[in-house]
């Protein structure tokens, strides 16, 4: 593939976790025979164009910038907030801008057929499912997270570097999963639901509620 055949994209999102991808778009693009991938810069509506972020690109607009861009653009959101991953997608509305998954090369699926990935999926290093699994769009798998055999994820959802999700789970939308958790088989998770670093979820939780701690319980604030 020359350069000239290369796929722009961009990443949504300058930050820490932006950098990240930069790096994580690389690290696929040397994995390739023929890189894919030829990154343009950022959007972040919190820094001003130009904005120089680390030695990856610059900050090319916003939001609005980003709605009036008039060719074809693959872009990554590299926002860690399931909600605010939601709000923007949703934001989103030019027709030239696409959504890609980025999947790392180490990604191992166990059984292909039974496999099903939406769109705009960020799939990071040492992820693995097992067979009959289904992942729906916009999420982030962020190194290392583990799924048992007969697994659903919905839309939106973050779920952090180092999680294992037994047989059977069903995880909905926009929720937040965080480092190092376990979820033990056949619990059934719904919507905006936080679990905190290191829990155990043994029980159904309730949407829009945190869960913390071996078990994890109920955290009121």
């Amino acid at each position: 593939m020359d350069i000239i055949d290369m796929k722009d994209i961009a990443i949504y999102g300058a930050g820490g976790f932006g950098r990240e991808i930069a790096c994580f778009i690389e690290r696929i693009n040397i994995a390739l025979i023929k890189p894919e991938w030829r990154l343009i810069g950022f959007f972040d509506d919190g820094k001003d164009v130009g904005t120089q972020i680390s030695h990856y690109g610059t900050v090319l607009g916003g939001i609005d910038e980003l709605n009036s861009w008039q060719s074809n653009l693959n872009v990554a959101i590299a926002i860690g907030s399931p909600s605010i991953r939601r709000a923007l997608i949703n934001n989103i509305n030019n027709k030239y801008i696409v959504f890609p998954n980025l999947i790392d090369p180490d990604f191992r699926i166990v059984d292909k057929s039974t496999f099903s990935l939406g769109e705009g999926n960020i799939i990071k290093v040492g992820c693995s499912v097992s067979c009959d699994v289904t992942i729906g769009n916009y999420n982030v798998l962020n190194g290392f997270v583990m799924f048992g055999h007969d697994c659903k994820l919905g839309d939106f959802n973050v779920l952090m570097p180092s999680i294992r999700v037994s047989g059977g789970v069903t995880i909905g939308n926009e929720n937040l999963i965080g480092v190092g958790s376990i979820i033990i088989q056949q619990i059934k998770i719904g919507n905006n639901v936080t679990l905190g670093a290191g829990s155990v979820l043994l029980t159904k939780p309730k949407d829009g509620k945190t869960y913390i701690g071996n078990p994890a319980k109920l955290f009121k604030y």
